[in-house]
């Protein structure tokens, strides 16, 4: 088994020649709020026009974070995994505060055991993702997520990159038709 290539996970939507790159943490609430405008924006701007592939990048005071990434990316792996990553996403940002901690340093998770967290997005997902957890896909992939991140200066999430440099005009706290907006201008000047 140790010498089995590994297979990173991407998760992309979209197909369009914009890409919009976004680092996020599963429990982070600005990055919950993020993830929720992602699907009615591919749904405006068209999955034509630009291609979003998200990141998971940790945050080291949501304790929790790579255990919950490594869930995701679990899920990532199994048949439709993308649209099963997404569900886990889902539930996660549904149910944040069942995977955080109190001041992120106190509250009932402190008893909780990466185990525990698993089943608990198991139970939330309705998927088995035990074995997926331990693969070593899943492993490549967060080690490339945080190899990309570094080389791009990523430090905070959400970050948002479109065509590879980092444009700190997108927020978690925009209106979808912000980001549509900025996106369709970016396209017009790359056609330009």
């Amino acid at each position: 088994m140790a010498n089995r290539a590994t297979k990173p996970v991407s998760l992309i939507w979209g197909t369009g020649p914009l890409k919009l790159d976004i680092f996020i943490e599963p429990t982070c609430p600005f990055c919950v709020r993020t993830l929720g405008k992602i699907k009615p924006f591919l749904s405006e701007v068209g999955e034509s026009n630009v291609m979003v592939e998200l990141h998971l990048h940790s945050q080291p005071w949501h304790l929790f974070s790579p255990v919950i990434m490594r869930s995701i990316l679990a899920a990532a792996t199994l048949p439709d995994g993308k649209n099963k990553a997404w569900h886990v996403l889902e539930i996660i940002g549904q149910h944040r505060e069942e995977f955080e901690f109190k001041d992120h340093a106190s509250g009932p998770n402190m008893e909780a055991t990466p185990n525990d967290i698993v089943r608990r997005v198991e139970q939330y997902s309705g998927l088995s993702l035990q074995e997926a957890f331990k693969s070593q896909d899943v492993t490549a992939s967060l080690k490339r997520y945080a190899k990309f991140a570094r080389q791009n200066g990523i430090h905070v999430s959400p970050t948002f990159m479109v065509n590879g440099l980092i444009d700190n005009r997108f927020s978690s706290g925009e209106d979808i038709s912000e980001w549509v907006e900025r996106v369709r201008a970016e396209l017009k000047n790359k056609l330009s």
